[in-house]
């Protein structure tokens, strides 16, 4: 495995932990030159991280002859542009969520790369947490049986920089910005062969001046009969509630990444210092992140993209990926304001054709087990019904 040398575009909170993961433990992959729109920024950023070089050219930058990746950590409205420069110069390209602004643009963007024929990673940091990831694990083990329904909700008090705001530069609002993740985390549960069919959705814009949802819930359906649920919102209270659900017809899985960790603390003093991303108090009771970069899926994410780099391979979330997700979006933001389902609009679909969900009924005396129970004292209770005339009965028999 060799050291790769990087192109980091954007000095913001997710350029930070980028490098940070990037330069974690000695890694061998090191951050060579970085591009910010601020001189001042630039130089910032390369002073705390160690960078050899800063500009202001987005061109000079990923053009630079000694990086052989470009990293995308700029605001959305740059995306498409910061890409076609790195496919021009045959440089391997991660890009941030979301892929594009909607979904025309991410599939410019995909098609950017696949003519190019570069190495292209989307770098979806919440599929990549430990927690996700063993959890992925035990659901493609048969561990829930068929997924049946998958929740993801991810919310905070509003993002930390000015252009977030602004839906001109990002795309909307609460959705572009959140639920880009748990969009793809339902479909890692789901299956990404398993086709998103239609969406609907509400949205609504409760706390914030601004044109752009800060609230939003969604249902997908899926070829399968699963539903995905996601709740995205800028306006909650207390810091970031990252959970995931996921429920199946042999089991159950429940995910608190954030708010819930195991870590609790509380001061009555407290240092005023950073506590943890989206944190709005260092008082009180508190709930700090161990390794906050792992815990946020990054060092797995970054792991994943240079080992398929180094491999030939796909990594496990491609810009295919970024773009079905991009037109899951536009679905839902098509469906909040039709107030209707929407369908989900695919130039091209990747996946199979997965069959609904389904499995031959148990059956007892000629009959079909609805559901089986044991009673207090040891007995079973079987909900039956009759084939003919299709009527419920309870049966009580001896214990097993």
């Amino acid at each position: 495995m060799r050291a790769h040398q990087i192109t980091m575009l954007g000095t913001g909170l997710i350029g930070d932990f980028y490098t940070s993961t990037l330069h974690g433990k000695r890694g061998r992959d090191r951050v060579r030159v970085v591009y910010s729109r601020s001189a001042e920024r630039g130089t910032a950023f390369r002073q705390r991280w160690d960078v050899p070089e800063s500009t202001t050219d987005l061109e000079a930058a990923i053009r630079h002859p000694e990086t052989d990746v470009v990293v995308v950590g700029v605001p959305n409205h740059l995306h498409v542009e910061a890409v076609e420069l790195a496919a021009s110069a045959g440089k391997s390209i991660f890009c941030t969520k979301p892929l594009g602004r909607n979904a025309d643009e991410a599939r410019r963007i995909l098609e950017t790369v696949e003519k190019a024929g570069v190495f292209a990673g989307y770098l979806e940091d919440l599929c990549y947490t430990p927690k996700t990831l063993k959890a992925i694990r035990s659901v493609e083990a048969g561990a829930v049986g068929d997924v049946t329904w998958v929740r993801s909700r991810e919310t905070h008090p509003g993002p930390h920089s000015a252009w977030f705001w602004d839906g001109r530069l990002t795309g909307g609002g609460a959705i572009v910005d959140l639920g880009c993740h748990c969009i793809e985390i339902i479909r890692s549960f789901v299956g990404k062969g398993n086709r998103p069919l239609e969406v609907m959705c509400h949205t609504d814009t409760l706390v914030h001046p601004i044109d752009d949802e800060d609230n939003a819930i969604a249902l997908i359906r899926f070829e399968s009969g699963a539903i995905g649920q996601f709740e995205v919102s800028w306006t909650f209270r207390g810091g970031m509630d990252l959970r995931d659900e996921i429920a199946g017809t042999r089991g159950t899985i429940w995910l608190n990444h954030f708010l819930r960790t195991g870590f609790e603390m509380f001061t009555a003093g407290g240092s005023g210092g950073y506590v943890a991303e989206k944190a709005e108090t260092a008082q009180g009771w508190l709930f700090p992140v161990g390794d906050e970069a792992s815990e946020l899926g990054y060092v797995d994410m970054f792991h994943d993209m240079f080992t398929a780099l180094d491999e030939g391979r796909q990594p496990r979330e491609t810009f295919y990926d970024g773009y079905v997700v991009n037109a899951v979006m536009d679905a839902a933001y098509r469906s909040a304001r039709s107030r209707a389902w929407e369908p989900v609009e695919l130039f091209e679909w990747r996946g199979v054709t997965t069959p609904r969900i389904g499995a031959t009924p148990e059956t007892y005396d000629g009959h079909v087990v609805i559901k089986r129970e044991v009673l207090p004292d040891g007995r079973e209770k079987l909900i039956l019904k009759d084939r003919g005339s299709g009527d419920f009965v309870d049966r009580v028999v001896a214990a097993r």
